[in-house]
Parts: structure tokens; sequence; C-alpha cells
């Protein structure tokens, strides 16, 4: 059988939550990098998905966008036996598709702002959004700090579908607004994502991109190293 198409860019963050989830299943992927600056390259994945944000996964003609439903679908469809994450039990399932959401939604999302503001031409940037996505930041790292007091991964004993969110929008966010002093909890928690060997193997592989990141100003030098660069 076919492995399944991973239509990415490796340094997307939202690709990256797919890889590590893969890597966690034990999933093979035939990845496809994702060249948005080629028109045809372009107007073949948009023909796919009109919508046009990446990844996408495409198996045996199935198109499955969106990377909640792409990582459950992984695992409900090629992962190795005994490997998940998504808990089988309902109330841990729900936990963890809700912090999924969280980071998502209030540190990915965010952190996008920062990355669009600079992509903008000087004359149009706008800090009233920057200022804004800087509060929205500082208000879930609060919330994240208290969850995880006590906690290895975010739901139960096990890294999930939720610490495979969390590690991609932590990383970038952090570039633009470092942990303010005291969130030790968030800290160690983010150390521990780093230390993951599917969260180290995706950072691994983006490394020669980071350089492309608009906010590479602010990754930590053992990230990268602009004068290595």
């Amino acid at each position: 059988m076919p492995a399944p198409t991973l239509h990415y860019h490796p340094l997307s963050s939202y690709c990256h939550k797919v890889l590590i989830a893969a890597d966690v299943l034990g999933v093979a992927l035939d990845r496809q990098l994702l060249d948005f600056a080629d028109p045809a390259a372009r107007a073949a994945y948009l023909a796919m998905w009109p919508i046009g944000k990446m990844p996408l996964l495409v198996d045996r003609g199935r198109v499955i966008p969106e990377t909640s439903i792409i990582i459950e679908y992984l695992q409900q469809h090629h992962a190795q036996t005994g490997h998940a994450l998504i808990p089988s039990a309902p109330d841990a399932a729900l936990a963890v598709r809700l912090w999924d959401r969280f980071f998502d939604q209030y540190v990915m999302t965010p952190m996008q702002a920062f990355t669009a503001d600079l992509l903008r031409p000087e004359a149009d940037r706008d800090a009233g959004s920057v200022a804004k996505a800087g509060q929205d930041l500082a208000t879930a790292y609060t919330v994240i700090e208290r969850h995880v007091e006590g906690r290895r991964w975010l739901v139960g004993d096990a890294f999930s579908l939720a610490d495979c969110a969390a590690a991609p929008a932590l990383f970038y966010a952090l570039a633009y607004a470092p942990l303010p002093p005291g969130h030790r909890h968030l800290s160690a928690y983010f150390e521990r994502l780093m230390d993951h060997p599917a969260v180290a193997a995706t950072v691994d592989q983006a490394r020669p991109y980071f350089g492309f990141f608009p906010g590479r100003a602010g990754l930590a030098r053992r990230f990268f190293d602009p004068d290595g660069a």
C-alpha cells in the first residue's frame, strides 16, 4: 500500500504538528514540498483544496485537510499497533481535543499575527494588531502555566494530539513573545516538548529554513544561529 502523501512545507508550524504526530504514530509519509511561488504547483494544490491552507493529506484519492482531522485520520487508518495520540476513553479524548483547539486558536493564531505583520510592507504594519496578539499570548501563557503545574504532558501521562499542537505553537510564539518571569512550569513543559524525539526531529529538519522565518531574530541560538546560517 502506498504511503499517504503530505503536501507541506518544513517551516510551517501547522505542518510541524502533523509531522510530529506521524512520527509518534509510526506512519511513513510521502512528503511533497509545496512551493506556492510556482504557479503550476499552486494551481494544482488549489484544485485539490481551494481554501489553500497547508498541510494537506492525500490518501488513495481521498483529500484530508485540517491538521487535527489529518492526525485523527492517520491514527484511525495508518498508525502502528499500540500507537495513539487520541485516547479511547471519551472524557480523556475530549480533554485532548480541547487542548489541541486551545493551542491552535489561542497560541498559534496570535503567533501568526506577528508573522503576518512582518510580511507586510513597513508602511502597512499594524502596531495595534501586534499589541493585541501579544496580550492574547500573555493570557494563553498564564492559562497554560496553571494547567501544566504537576503534569508531564497536557492530558494524562502520555504525549497526545494536544502536545503535537503545543510544540510548534510555543516554538514560534516564544520567538515573538518570550515567557515572562515566573512561568517556570510552562518553561519546563516547553523543554520537555523540545526533548521529545519526534519534536526534536521535526525541528531539526526545519533548521535549513529558519533563516526565512520572519521572527528568526527571536529564536534561541540552539535552534538558529544567524552567524552560522
